[in-house]
């Protein structure tokens, strides 16, 4: 699913739900990272570095652990660059040599509502109107929460280049549709903060791509060098 997302440079490896590993998969160093968490927290963070290293074999890379950096950010080795996600029954990881791309971003949610009161704390004004629009024209995905995962996209993108936090806020995403098929498409997030220097220039927006399949929502970010 995140696969149809990315382009080709670009290794994306998923688990569903019934292909679960178990925190027994992790290096000790990561085992370590989670100690202290929940099973369930434990099962996530092994599920989705399993994405992670099978990601890295097929890029040629040596398996090794992926551990949270600073805000949790993943750790990737030299040379690469990846992003992570997971939801109730689904995890992906995806990666791409530094030399192919400067930046990745991925996101799964459940196609659901968001909670009550979550919207208003993520979208801008001119954004919920646009959901307004959006959800007249097409009932079946929930747009709320696919503006949510591409914000979430964004940000995953964005900090690798960055180290610093990006607001809700701070960038504001207009969804399109592909007329051929209304569960999928493409957005754009237009930074309302200065952009990274990428490739010799301060980027202003992000594009990125999202797609509703199977009761999940799925987008990805990637950020060209040029």
């Amino acid at each position: 699913m995140i696969e149809e997302l990315l382009p080709a440079a670009v290794v994306a490896v998923e688990i569903r739900g019934h292909d679960d590993p178990g925190p027994a998969s992790l290096f000790p160093e990561e085992a370590a990272a989670v100690a202290r968490a929940v099973d369930k927290r434990r099962r996530e963070f092994a599920a989705v570095r399993v994405c992670a290293r099978r990601a890295m074999d097929e890029l040629g890379v040596p398996p090794q652990p992926v551990l949270p950096g600073e805000r949790g950010a993943p750790r990737w080795p030299p040379g690469l660059a990846g992003s992570m996600t997971h939801c109730e029954g689904y995890c992906a990881a995806a990666l791409v040599r530094t030399a192919d791309l400067a930046s990745v971003g991925i996101d799964a949610e459940p196609d659901e509502p968001l909670p009550e009161g979550v919207l208003d704390a993520v979208s801008l004004p001119a954004e919920a109107e646009r959901l307004r629009r959006l959800a007249a024209d097409g009932p079946g995905v929930h747009w709320d929460r696919l503006l949510f995962s591409a914000k979430e996209s964004v940000y995953k993108a964005w900090f690798p280049l960055t180290g610093r936090w990006l607001d809700f806020s701070e960038a504001d995403i207009e969804i399109g549709v592909d007329p051929r098929d209304g569960r999928c498409g493409t957005f754009r997030a237009a930074l309302l903060v200065p952009g990274p220097r990428v490739g010799g220039r301060h980027l202003t927006h992000f594009e990125g791509r999202w797609a509703a399949r199977q009761g999940l929502l799925a987008t990805a970010v990637t950020v060209p060098h040029a």
